[in-house]
């Protein structure tokens, strides 16, 4: 099973930016918890971050392309207001899980409204990096199940 994690914009901060919120571990440190838990849970993945939409958006094409299985998605600020992520996420059939570091729904009201998620399996949100493991583990549980 292949997995891909995409992480949007400023999550290559993670450490440096607004530590009262996203803590203080780096983005080497979610790099190695993730590929820890790959190995654990006997799985490839390939982790992609940028700070440009259509790049976001060509990897998630390429997913399809590859046949992916299973596409776990950050899209940072993107989540708020990006449809055309939202399209791209749309547009293919792969199982997607959206994660966020923080409570989205506890921070700013605009970070209430995810225009991505509708596209998405399901959503984990406020369980800081330990998010994207319990995202690794749902993955393998929906392909399995799908």
């Amino acid at each position: 099973m292949k997995l891909l994690i995409i992480n949007g914009p400023n999550l290559n901060f993670l450490g440096i930016r607004e530590k009262g919120i996203y803590g203080n571990k780096d983005y080497s440190v979610l790099l190695n918890m993730i590929e820890k838990k790959a190995k654990e849970l006997n799985v490839l993945v390939e982790i992609f971050q940028s700070n440009s939409e259509g790049e976001i958006i060509d990897t998630i094409q390429r997913a399809y392309e590859e046949n992916v299985d299973g596409i776990i998605i950050n899209p940072g600020a993107y989540t708020h207001y990006s449809y055309a992520i939202s399209d791209a996420l749309a547009s293919v059939t792969i199982p997607k899980i959206e994660v966020h570091i923080s409570n989205i729904y506890q921070r700013e009201e605009f970070r209430h409204k995810s225009v991505t998620a509708s596209h998405c399996n399901g959503q984990i949100t406020g369980f800081g990096l330990e998010g994207y493991l319990l995202a690794m583990e749902a993955m393998i549980n929906l392909c399995n199940n799908t």
